[in-house]
C-alpha cells in the first residue's frame, strides 16, 4: 500500500493498493495504443481538447488546491495559483501551438523542381517521472505541451502526492481527452528504481522527462542513454541571488524574502544563495532578516500563513544536518536554525550569515525555508561566488543599471537569468538547466517540440 499524510500533523490521508506487474503492463499497453492514434489526429483537432484541459482547471481549481495542500503541505493561496498557472499554459499552447508545430518550408534555390520541408512529428509515448512539490504545476506543464505535440504520456509520481496524480488524470478525461492518453501508475516506493528502469527501456516508450534529485537524474539519465532514447533533465538548483552595490536594497530584500520562502523554501528555482556586495551588505542583511522574521509559520490552509510545513520528516532532518553543519564550520544563525515544536514538520524560516563555499548550505541545494547570505568584495568577487556551484538552473541579478547586471550575467552559467526580479518558470519562455541542473528544456516552442521528431522531407518532381 502507498499511505499519503498530512504534513501538518503526521495523519494518514489515504491508503492506495500499488500496481502489480500485470496491472502496470495493462497501462503501458494501452497508453501506447492511445499514443499512436492521437498522433494521427490533426493539431487542428488536438488543441481543442488543451483548450477544454484550462476550463476543467479552473473549474476544478479548489478541490486541486485541497489536495496539494494536503498531501504536501503548500499553503493554499501557492497552490491555487499553480493550479491558474497550469490553465494559463494550456490557453498559451493552444492558441500558439499551430504556429510552433507548422511544418517549415526551406528555399532550396534552384534545385531543379526539388521541394523540401520540415515537420514535427509526435513521438508517442513519453514517460514522466515527476516530484512532489508542485504536484500540479510539475505534471501539467510537462503533459501539456506534449498532448500538443500529439504525444501520449504515462505519469509516474511522487509517492506522496499520489492523490493529486490520480485527480489530474480525471480532468484530463472530464477535458474530453481520449482514455488512457494521460495515465498514471501508483509503484510503491522500493520498486520505483525498476520499473522507470524497465519503462525506459521498454520500446513502447518513445522518451523521458524527469523533474527530480540528482539521483534520480543520473539514473534516468543513464538509462535513456542506454536506450538510445532523449530526455529531458530538470535536477535541483542552487540560485544565486546577486545584490550589486547600486542595486535598489528595499525592493531586493523584499523580493529576497519571497524568492526563497515561497513554498518553504521548497523549490529548484528558490533563490538559495543571496551574494551581496559589502558597500550594501548591512542594509540588505538588516531589511531581509527583518522581512523574514515578518513571515507566518503555521496551517497551510489558513489565509494569512506564508509559510508551510516540509513534506516529509526526513526532508526537515536533511536540512537542519545542512544548517548544523554550516554553523559548525563558522556560519552565524540571524535567525531561525530550528524545528518547530508540536505536531508535523515545520521549520523555522532561517538565514545563515557568513556562508561560502565549503559549507552545505552554500555548496548543496538546500530544499526547505532556509537562506545562505554571502558577503562579496566586489562585482568580480560577486561573480565568482554566485559561479561557486555545480548547480545553474536560475539566477537572479539585481542593479540600477541594466547593462551592468546583463554583464554579470553572462559570466554566470544558468539556464535563465533574471534582472531585477525574481526567477521563475514562464510557459512563454524555455526552461531548464545547465551543470548538474540537468539538460533539455521545457514550455515554450522548445517544450512543445522537445519530444517530436524533426522530419525532413525532400521532394522531387515526377520524372
Amino acid at each position: 500500500m502507498i499511505v499519503t499524510v498530512d504534513p501538518t500533523n503526521g495523519s494518514v490521508l489515504q491508503s492506495y493498493p500499488a500496481m502489480t506487474a500485470d496491472d502496470i503492463e495493462a497501462v503501458v499497453d494501452a497508453g501506447a495504443l492511445a499514443a499512436r492514434a492521437w498522433g494521427l489526429v490533426p493539431v487542428a483537432e488536438r488543441l481543442p481538447a488543451v483548450r477544454r484541459l484550462a476550463a476543467v482547471l479552473r473549474d476544478r481549481a479548489d478541490d486541486l488546491a485541497g489536495l496539494v495542500t494536503s498531501e504536501m503541505g503548500k499553503p493554499l493561496v501557492e497552490a491555487r495559483g499553480e493550479v491558474a498557472k497550469s490553465a494559463l499554459t494550456a490557453e498559451f499552447y493552444a492558441d500558439h501551438g499551430a504556429a510552433m508545430l507548422a511544418d517549415r518550408a526551406v528555399h532550396l534555390g534552384d534545385a531543379g523542381g526539388v521541394s523540401a520541408w520540415v515537420s514535427h512529428e509526435p513521438m508517442g509515448l513519453v514517460l514522466a517521472v515527476m516530484p512532489w512539490n508542485f504536484p500540479v504545476w510539475q505534471v501539467m506543464r510537462a503533459a501539456i505541451p506534449t498532448i500538443a505535440a500529439g504525444n501520449g504520456l504515462l505519469l509516474k509520481h511522487s509517492p506522496n502526492v499520489t492523490g493529486s496524480a490520480l485527480a489530474m488524470i480525471e480532468v484530463f478525461e472530464q477535458a474530453g481527452l481520449p482514455a488512457s492518453l494521460v495515465s498514471a501508475l501508483v509503484v510503491a516506493e522500493p520498486e520505483v528504481p525498476d520499473v522507470v528502469g524497465g519503462l525506459i527501456a521498454d520500446d513502447r516508450i518513445a522518451a523521458v522527462t524527469l523533474t527530480g534529485s540528482n539521483g534520480a537524474g543520473e539514473m534516468v539519465g543513464a538509462a535513456a542513454g542506454r536506450a538510445t532514447k532523449p530526455s529531458v533533465l530538470e535536477l535541483g538548483g542552487s540560485d544565486a541571488f546577486v545584490v550589486l552595490a547600486d542595486a535598489d536594497v528595499e525592493a531586493a530584500a523584499r523580493a529576497g524574502v519571497r524568492a526563497r520562502f515561497t513554498n518553504a523554501g521548497q523549490s529548484c528555482v528558490c533563490a538559495k544563495r543571496f551574494i551581496v556586495d559589502e558597500a550594501v551588505a548591512d542594509e540588505f542583511i538588516e531589511r531581509f532578516v527583518d522581512g523574514v522574521r515578518a513571515l507566518s509559520v503555521g496551517d497551510p490552509t489558513h489565509p494569512t500563513t506564508d509559510v508551510g510545513p516540509l513534506a516529509r520528516a526526513d526532508l526537515r532532518d536533511a536540512l537542519q544536518r545542512q544548517v548544523d553543519s554550516s554553523v559548525a564550520l563558522g556560519a552565524t544563525l540571524a535567525v531561525g536554525g530550528r524545528s518547530l515544536p508540536g505536531p508535523g514538520w515545520f521549520y523555522e524560516p532561517t538565514v545563515l550569515l557568513g556562508t561560502g563555499p565549503g559549507m552545505p548550505v552554500f555548496d548543496e541545494e538546500t530544499f526547505g525555508p532556509v537562506a545562505a547570505v554571502a558577503v562579496a568584495r566586489d562585482e568580480g568577487h560577486a561573480v565568482a561566488l554566485a559561479d561557486h556551484t555545480a548547480y545553474g538552473l536560475g539566477l537572479s541579478v539585481w542593479s540600477a543599471s541594466t547593462e551592468r547586471a546583463v554583464g554579470v550575467a553572462r559570466r554566470v552559467t544558468s539556464g535563465a537569468a533574471f534582472v531585477n526580479a525574481t526567477v521563475a518558470s514562464d510557459p512563454r519562455v524555455p526552461f531548464g538547466g545547465t551543470k548538474r541542473s540537468g539538460h533539455g528544456r521545457e514550455l515554450a516552442d522548445a517544450g512543445l517540440l522537445a519530444f517530436t521528431n524533426e522530419r525532413t522531407y525532400w521532394v522531387a518532381a515526377p520524372s
